[in-house]
């Protein structure tokens, strides 16, 4: 099928503006972006007021020796910059991973793999992942990169299932046409299916980064380090204050990481999507 073929069957698929109306060809669109800025906007203004209250309450507190220090300044940074590098790490070996593999299995010569591949990351996002953490620390040791390694195993699924599932719901003939004006399989991937197929991949990039944020924290039970120190000591000390600051600072680094996704997913979108 020649693109000429492909283009003059999409200008007869495309209905007449004039004939729905004005604006019809439009529908939906403002809402939409008009949605995503809001959200774009809200989430930070909820991080940041998260931050503060959080940063009042530290201020205004009788905290004993032992929260004192697991809240001070000093021992709350070093254990979110952990926890940052713990899940920067891990999101991006994932992607290393994940989105060439995806790419490889929408191959037809690898298709048949899909159902393996697919079962075998399925199997590491199934198990339970503190059983998932601890087995892996018997076999490997303890420490930050046997961490990496757990996070990897169970938010790989996301990333992998997403460059999937976007790259089988570009349009056939936009691939077809990529070849019919004589565009290598390559160039149809890079310059076709890719930027088409870029709003989905980056969906489960960003739901591959808010579940290594929330997975990061069971770090604490292998020495990883990070956030969860503060629940998990919060609960071993019965001290509350402990327990419920390291939940909100979780969720509100879990916020920010969504937040910056979806930036990208907005900016990295080809116009017209």
């Amino acid at each position: 099928m020649s693109a000429t073929q492909i283009r003059r069957d999409a200008a007869e698929e495309v209905p007449d503006e004039a004939a729905l109306g004005p604006g019809a060809s439009r529908a939906g669109r403002p809402s939409r972006r008009s949605g995503e800025w809001r959200a774009l906007v809200i989430q930070p203004v909820l991080v940041v007021l998260g931050v503060l209250a959080f940063v009042l309450w530290r201020a205004t507190a009788t905290l004993s020796e032992t929260e004192a220090r697991q809240l001070g300044a000093a021992a709350l940074w070093d254990s979110t910059l952990r926890h940052l590098s713990l899940t920067a790490v891990a999101a991006a070996i994932v992607l290393l991973i994940a989105i060439p593999l995806g790419v490889a299995l929408t191959r037809p010569a690898l298709r048949r793999f899909t159902p393996v591949v697919i079962g075998l990351a399925n199997v590491g996002q199934a198990a339970p992942a503190i059983g998932l953490f601890v087995l892996l620390a018997m076999w490997l040791g303890f420490g930050f990169w046997t961490t990496v390694v757990a996070l990897v195993v169970y938010s790989a699924l996301p990333v992998l299932r997403n460059t999937m599932v976007g790259i089988q719901g570009v349009d056939p003939r936009l691939v077809e046409a990529g070849r019919g004006m004589g565009m290598s399989g390559l160039a149809v991937l890079l310059r076709v299916e890719l930027p088409l197929a870029a709003p989905v991949i980056l969906a489960g990039v960003r739901t591959a980064l808010v579940l290594l944020v929330g997975t990061a924290t069971l770090a604490t039970f292998i020495a990883g380090g990070g956030l969860g120190v503060l629940i998990n000591t919060g609960i071993t000390l019965s001290l509350d204050s402990l327990l419920i600051s390291g939940a909100v600072l979780v969720a509100l680094l879990a916020l920010a990481v969504d937040w910056l996704g979806r930036v990208v997913e907005y900016v990295a979108r080809p116009k017209g999507l």
